[in-house]
């Protein structure tokens, strides 16, 4: 299987086997269900649907409904697709999938939704230093973007011109990120260092 949806919880810190505290980012990953798989033949590519978090049927459209029956699964709020290469006969419908595909000690990518921080300037968006000092007839300055470089020629502001607007609330992949620790019981992943998104978002964490 080549990854799982979770849940973030929060961070934490969690002391190495050889003495070293590390910070780390706890992931909450119920039980998710193979809702569908897609073979090459049928769909053009191959991958894996899952499911996570169960919901009402009275939340579910009827085309969802129908298939979620069809899977043999109750209705879920979540649904991703993982790609994957040959490896049909372990992903049965309605099977499910838990953080025990993980082992401590490998590396993992998570991907997520970034903490949106609304319309912000060029300093805390692009890390400009604002222009020149306070002094010599400055006002008001210290943290504007300056000249943006057009004249009568190129009499135009090039496309990607790094500018205000607004940050965060992208899709975001932190890639190689150690699993320190793993929680069966209650499905928890310890992974080390931080990972995309505000406490409660939805995340995939992928092998």
């Amino acid at each position: 299987m080549p990854g799982i949806i979770g849940k973030k919880i929060g961070m934490t810190s969690i002391f190495s086997e050889n003495g070293e505290n590390v910070p780390c980012t706890i992931v909450q990953c119920e039980p998710n269900v193979v809702t569908q798989v897609k073979t090459s033949d049928k769909d053009g590519y191959e991958a894996v649907q899952l499911g996570h978090g169960d919901q009402k049927e009275s939340r579910t459209s009827r085309p969802l409904a129908g298939h979620f029956k069809k899977a043999g699964v109750s209705p879920k709020q979540t649904l991703r697709e993982f790609k994957f290469k040959g490896q049909e006969e372990e992903m049965a419908m309605g099977s499910e999938v838990s953080v025990e595909l993980f082992n401590e000690g490998e590396f993992v990518s998570v991907i997520g939704t970034s903490k949106g921080k609304g319309f912000q300037g060029v300093v805390k968006r692009h890390g400009f230093a604002g222009v020149g000092q306070a002094t010599h007839g400055q006002h008001n300055r210290m943290r504007a973007p300056g000249s943006i470089g057009a004249a009568s020629y190129p009499a135009r502001v090039f496309k990607g011109m790094r500018m205000a607007g607004q940050t965060g609330n992208h899709r975001v992949t932190t890639e190689n990120l150690k699993v320190m620790k793993v929680v069966p019981e209650q499905g928890l992943l310890y992974l080390k260092g931080a990972v995309p998104g505000h406490k409660g978002s939805t995340i995939l964490v992928k092998k």
